[in-house]
């Protein structure tokens, strides 16, 4: 994949594709390469409010809330089967935005945000319920939507987020604004203009890009703006969370995690080793369910480091575009730049690396390459063990006891994710129940299914993604109640 011209993307407003107002554009750079592959329109603060007011008529007075979910639903499995008829191009646009491999985009990005829309475009109906109360009434619980939701994602999934929030929102008769990171943000604004083409009502989704920072505390701050569904930094979740008790709106953060991948001696050390590598490497390391923390039973520790190691010595680093590429560059040498503080600050700390920890030899020095990077000696209140790093570092801990297991495991301020490798399922279900954290994977990582909810507890966040939880956070309880005496006389017509 060799790119030979710049390509240009602009903004989905009112179900039109369409420049900022100012013209500008701003550069989205390769991280294999450091070389400019495409632009895209730089939104500035009327831009946004344009977006949020087309949401808004779009919602108040268009009719989309009151379609037939089946309606809704066919129009985002046509998006869906419009993602995979255009795989190639947003597989590679991913792959450039972001420096994940090819490999992954094709394979794992791109299929999975096809399925998210196709799945919930598939939903029959949403949950509504009759309860039984003491007097003659009949009281209904329906859901309906909360209005105009403002959608944040981060850069490392931009695709599959950009998915995870549209798709339930939609789904059940809101309007969105869905702002991609501009630090990868191409894919994005190409499926905007693969939706436009599907054809959705005006104005119900909008998608907008930015390179200012401003343009994230005009979304939130919009009184006519109803809901926020963020994912990213916990310290920017904090001000999201902030900037949404103004005008109470509604809310779901999905932040930043140091999850522990917790090892027993009684594993299957090959699919142990094999999930470790993974779980921290795979988009190096650029994910918020990482197994950032190792925990190895003390019996295996020695011989499990020197199979991580030598695991981790074979991974071929590369551009991304190369399918034989399987660990590529850093979204930009910028963030590698914080990930090497990091690594500084782990030895200054006491660590001691095993493996990894510089920029590699031979690659484009205008890429954002770094080895992957195994520490040992790591104690759990060391910086590199409890800040989230966001790269490809791994902190490898000893245990001897399924109590110190827990106990590591849970000190933290994060609780996003775990995993637990034993073939004693009844131990590994027990430690499961103890993690404090939104999701346990036992003998396997990253088991993500668009049946399934996903998200934090503590400071990685709240509310859900995907599911029927996630769909529904997404919609307002109302309860309604009919008054159905027998003899036709209201029950109470008055106090009075």
């Amino acid at each position: 994949m060799s790119v030979t011209t710049i390509q240009q993307f602009d903004l989905l407003i009112e179900g039109k594709i369409s420049q900022a107002l100012s013209g500008k554009y701003f550069d989205c750079v390769n991280p294999s390469n450091g070389e400019v592959f495409a632009r895209v329109s730089d939104a500035d603060t009327i831009d946004v409010e344009m977006a949020v007011q087309a949401a808004r008529l779009a919602f108040d007075h268009g009719r989309w809330p009151q379609m037939a979910l089946n309606e809704r639903g066919a129009l985002l499995v046509k998006i869906g089967q419009a993602i995979r008829d255009h795989a190639k191009e947003l597989a590679d646009l991913e792959c450039e935005s972001t420096g994940k491999t090819i490999k992954h985009t094709t394979f794992i990005d791109v299929p999975t945000c096809a399925e998210t829309f196709e799945y919930f475009g598939k939903i029959e109906e949403l949950p509504s319920e009759n309860i039984k109360v003491s007097s003659p009434h009949l009281c209904v619980m329906e859901r309906e939507p909360v209005g105009v939701v403002a959608a944040i994602i981060p850069w490392n999934y931009p695709l599959i987020t950009a998915a995870w929030k549209i798709v339930p929102a939609l789904m059940t008769g809101n309007t969105v604004v869905l702002k991609p990171s501009p630090m990868a943000c191409a894919s994005v604004m190409a499926l905007a203009k693969i939706i436009a083409q599907v054809g959705l009502p005006k104005g119900v989704l909008n998608i907008i890009s930015s390179s200012r920072l401003e343009a994230g505390k005009e979304l939130v701050g919009n009184p006519q703006v109803d809901m926020i569904s963020f994912t990213g930094g916990t310290k920017t979740g904090e001000a999201v969370m902030a900037a949404a008790a103004k005008g109470v709106k509604k809310l779901t953060l999905e932040l930043s995690g140091k999850s522990p991948n917790i090892v027993f001696a009684d594993c299957d050390r090959e699919a142990a080793v094999g999930g470790a590598l993974s779980a921290i490497f795979m988009n190096q390391g650029q994910m918020c369910t990482a197994g950032s923390r190792l925990l190895v039973e003390d019996k295996i520790y020695k011989l499990f480091v020197e199979q991580l190691v030598a695991g981790a010595k074979a991974l071929k680093i590369g551009p991304a575009d190369s399918f034989e590429t399987e660990f590529g560059p850093l979204v930009s040498v910028f963030h590698r730049d914080s990930v090497l503080k990091f690594i500084e600050q782990g030895l200054k700390e006491g660590a001691k690396l095993a493996c990894g920890g510089k920029i590699p030899a031979g690659l484009n020095p205008q890429g954002a390459y770094l080895e992957p990077t195994i520490f040992v000696n790591v104690r759990n209140n060391m910086t590199i063990a409890q800040e989230e790093i966001f790269g490809p570092v791994l902190c490898v801990i000893p245990f001897t006891s399924e109590n110190e297991a827990v106990h590591i495991a849970n000190d933290t301020q994060y609780g996003l994710a775990a995993m637990v490798w034993s073939k004693d399922l009844e131990k590994a279900n027990r430690v499961a129940k103890r993690l404090r954290c939104g999701t346990v994977w036992i003998n396997t990582y990253g088991a993500f299914f668009n049946e399934v909810p996903f998200g934090g507890y503590k400071q990685s966040g709240f509310g859900r993604e995907l599911g029927k939880e996630g769909l529904l956070e997404y919609t307002q309880l109302k309860h309604i109640a009919t008054d159905t005496t027998p003899s036709g006389r209201s029950l109470v017509t008055s106090w009075f």
